[in-house]
């Protein structure tokens, strides 16, 4: 059993890496719901896959370039999905707060709206706001 088959995927989805977002991050699946893809670029900003990050931002708004920055620096604490909403067959919003640490700094919460659209079968990243408190 190697190590992915074991270890806790980083979305705190409670499935194994192997069996949740691995597939998704080498491409061998795609994600069925606009949450299973937040989920997945979360596990993607854990593990620095820079390469799946953009693949999965939508085209129209995906920056230039894109650094996640280092991983090795970053500590990422937890993700918390307050909710999804499926507005129509390819359009949805996932609200999250995702908390991390960059080297001794203290922890940052990142509270977000993102905005998710469904084409040719494939979910994609548009955009997010952060909410006031």
């Amino acid at each position: 059993m190697s190590r992915n088959e074991v270890i806790a995927c980083p979305c705190q989805s409670g499935r194994p890496y192997a069996a949740c977002c691995a597939p998704l991050h080498r491409g061998d699946a795609i994600a069925e719901t606009a949450e299973a893809l937040m989920r997945s670029r979360y596990s993607a900003y854990v593990r620095g896959d820079a390469d799946y990050l953009r693949r999965t931002w939508h085209p129209s708004t995906r920056p230039a370039a894109l650094d996640p920055g280092d991983a090795g620096a970053t500590r990422w604490l937890g993700l918390d999905v307050r909710r999804h909403e499926q507005h129509d067959a390819d359009h949805a919003t996932v609200e999250f707060i995702a908390r991390y640490k960059v080297g001794g700094a203290s922890a940052v919460r990142l509270h977000e709206v993102s905005r998710f659209v469904r084409e040719d079968g494939r979910w994609f990243y548009i955009d997010g706001k952060f909410p006031s408190r």
